[in-house]
């Protein structure tokens, strides 16, 4: 309803003064004024010279057509709806933002390389895609582009050092490939209301002997699900019946491979240390030699797909889905079973996407206080006992902007034009504020985000302390992202289903990723740098070397550990 709204105020005051359809200054200032007021990090002058610029610029593409595809999320409606009509208003280039499923952006993406035809002008994919696009070099390298064909329409206020994302989105070749759009995290979530109450807390700590607290690693998450389970929450307002200590989804889908590949395992210790992904071995337990090549999966080859850290990764998630959770989780999608926490029942949940985070904060849920701040928390994710300081410890999704080369020039131009607009400094704090997935330090920075943070349940502290470094999407080491991320689904959902144990599906998995390694190392697709497969050799010899992958420890229960929320989020501000 938002959005219709703005949209609609901003029709209304186009078409109020009788305004030109683009290509007028007239036409910036009426969506100025509907849209964006001062939430801006450009004042009014900074925002009408923007828009001056992209007038300028788009003038020889006025009355093009072009198409461009993204996911279907809020910040994404926000740009369909709202930003491409007035982009079009302001220069003339008729946008058509296309919003399907995630699923379906990667098959059109997939289908455009390999066919060559141009089905959209432009694409919002995850960054999850870099190593592809690196080896393929199928996409336009943003660098390059910058530089050359697109230097005539590169706003010179772009201020790609102002992008909090351009790390996941560079190949190890130093370019640029995408240009983030949009990015959120995963992180933990908890009853912030539940873990400071007396009564709760003295039960607990009578119970396990500690505190109650954030868990920092997974013996005392595993502790507070149990603690919480079937727990009657009835003298904190909350439920009689039906509490559950842990929140998560099984069912043998797409999504479910999302739930490993971006970060369960690096979360539980599967990979190396290494920032923004661990190197040599990632958090797919993909191996690369010193050229960036990957060189095997499976720990035979010097991988950890089927380690013991994956092993284990992959036998808690069962466990607390079965123990812990509603009975319906193991049939839900991560669609399905994001919004479940703000219905009132759950205590915690380790892995929640902060993209849920705007329907979790809308007024009247049973999560919210009547003064409009939240009865929950988020904060960073407890890890397992094969975590190590300095590796990875959660994800983040970085929808980021790629113009393949099999679009035409003059349209990729156009379309590049609208990519800037829609994450430029003057829309972009709006934008940030409508859908909570930031891209630019200057608008976590921004005055407006300090006064909303109280209502926010910890997001922007997340995102304004140095702990955020160690949330990155997927690596370069994955070097065809489509072909390999289906596999992940269909492996782990034989364990969920009882039909393999973890070790048979991951040892499965690793096979499979390496068959996909195989073929393209045959084929030389990637040319230099494709995958240079490693001799299999006694997995032992591997399991001595210093870190990934790692033997089974004797035992996989380590002391557990929580922090007060408030004391961790004052050694951020410190």
């Amino acid at each position: 309803m938002r959005l219709r709204k703005t949209a609609t105020a901003m029709a209304l005051a186009l078409m109020a003064g009788g305004l030109p359809a683009w290509a007028d200054i007239e036409a910036a200032k009426a969506f100025l004024d509907a849209e964006i007021g001062d939430l801006s990090t450009l004042d009014r002058a900074g925002q009408e010279a923007e828009l001056q610029w992209f007038i300028d610029a788009a003038k020889p593409y006025a009355g093009m057509e072009i198409k461009v595809v993204s996911e279907t999320i809020g910040t994404h409606e926000y740009e369909s709806k709202v930003l491409a009509p007035a982009f079009t208003a302001i220069t003339g280039i008729k946008v058509t933002h296309d919003l399907i499923g995630e699923g379906d952006v990667v098959e059109k993406l997939q289908t455009q390389m390999q066919s060559g035809e141009n089905i959209y002008d432009a694409y919002i994919n995850d960054s999850d895609l870099i190593g592809t696009h690196w080896r393929y070099q199928l996409a336009r390298n943003l660098t390059d582009w910058m530089a050359g064909e697109g230097a005539a329409v590169t706003n010179p206020g772009l201020d790609l050092a102002d992008f909090i994302g351009t790390s996941f989105t560079t190949g190890p070749d130093g370019k640029l490939y995408q240009l983030p759009d949009q990015q959120f995290a995963n992180l933990y979530w908890f009853r912030y209301d539940w873990f400071n109450d007396q009564k709760t807390k003295d039960d607990f700590k009578a119970k396990y002997g500690y505190d109650l607290g954030v868990p920092v690693n997974w013996s005392a998450y595993e502790d507070i699900a149990e603690f919480f389970t079937g727990r009657d929450m009835s003298y904190m307002g909350g439920p009689a019946t039906g509490v559950y200590g842990n929140m998560d989804y099984g069912k043998k889908d797409p999504s479910l491979g999302w739930r490993y590949t971006d970060a369960w395992m690096s979360m539980a210790g599967m990979g190396d240390v290494g920032e923004p992904n661990g190197l040599p071995v990632d958090e797919w337990g993909i191996r690369v030699n010193e050229k960036s090549q990957p060189v095997g999966s499976c720990v035979a080859r010097g991988g950890s797909t089927n380690d013991a850290a994956a092993v284990y990764a992959v036998t808690k998630a069962i466990e607390w889905l079965q123990k812990y959770s509603p009975p319906e989780a193991a049939g839900m999608t991560f669609g399905e079973a994001g919004p479940v926490p703000a219905q009132g029942a759950i205590a915690q949940q380790m892995f929640w996407y902060t993209a849920f985070t705007a329907a979790s904060v809308e007024p009247g849920t049973p999560v919210m206080n009547e003064d409009g701040t939240p009865k929950w928390r988020m904060a960073p994710s407890p890890h397992g006992v094969y975590w190590q300081e300095g590796q990875k410890i959660g994800y983040q999704d970085a929808g980021s902007w790629t113009l393949m080369k099999s679009t035409p020039v003059d349209r990729a131009q156009a379309a590049w034009l609208y990519a800037q607009f829609v994450t430029s400094k003057t829309v972009d704090v709006k934008k940030s504020h409508v859908g909570l997935t930031f891209i630019r330090e200057s608008s976590i920075q921004h005055e407006s985000f300090t006064e909303r943070a109280p209502k926010l349940g910890g997001l922007i502290e997340f995102y304004r302390s140095p702990a955020r470094v160690q949330w990155s999407p997927t690596g370069t080491n994955v070097p065809d992202y489509p072909k390999l991320a289906q596999l992940w689904w269909q492996n782990i959902g034989d364990a969920m289903s009882g039909a393999k144990t973890p070790q048979e599906a991951l040892d499965a998995l690793c096979e499979e990723q390496e068959k996909v390694l195989i073929r393209l190392e045959k084929s030389g697709a990637q040319g230099e740098l494709g995958p240079v497969m490693n001799e299999e050799q006694d997995p032992q010899v591997w399991l001595d070397a210093p870190g990934a992958p790692v033997a089974k420890l004797e035992n996989e229960d380590e002391e557990p550990k929580t922090v007060s929320y408030d004391e961790l989020i004052k050694s951020w501000q410190n």
